[in-house]
């Protein structure tokens, strides 16, 4: 399996609000709540991908660092969830793009970090 694959199957079996099926896992996204599935290889379905909350770029970077204190790396299983493919992509264009030194930047970031929060559970594989 791959490093992605398993990410997103991290993503989804820590997710509180995903549904484990015969054939994989379906939740919604973090950002519009649209629906959202992986197998259950953990290949992304549809237009599903794995969102890095606090951007894996951001890591080490000065203005992020109240962010990354409480997770342990970008693939910390409180900075991942399953996004659909816009909202993703947007964020990358947006907010990520944007930096730390942003201060909407990361305003965004902190509530998708307290989101995922309220979603977290620990692994349940």
């Amino acid at each position: 399996m791959t490093a992605l694959r398993q990410l997103l199957r991290l993503a989804a079996a820590t997710d509180r609000e995903a549904v484990r099926s015969p054939t994989g896992w379906q939740t919604r996204c973090l950002h519009c709540r649209t629906a959202v599935s992986i197998s259950d290889a953990g290949e992304p379905l549809g237009s599903t991908t794995l969102e890095h909350i606090v951007p894996r770029s951001w890591f080490g970077r000065r203005g992020s660092e109240d962010l990354v204190a409480q997770l342990e790396g970008p693939s910390d299983p409180r900075n991942l969830a399953l996004a659909c493919a816009r909202c993703n992509q947007q964020k990358g264009r947006g907010p990520d793009a944007a930096g730390p030194g942003d201060a909407r930047a990361k305003e965004i970031v902190r509530t998708l970090l307290v989101r995922r929060a309220e979603r977290y559970v620990e692994d349940s594989r």
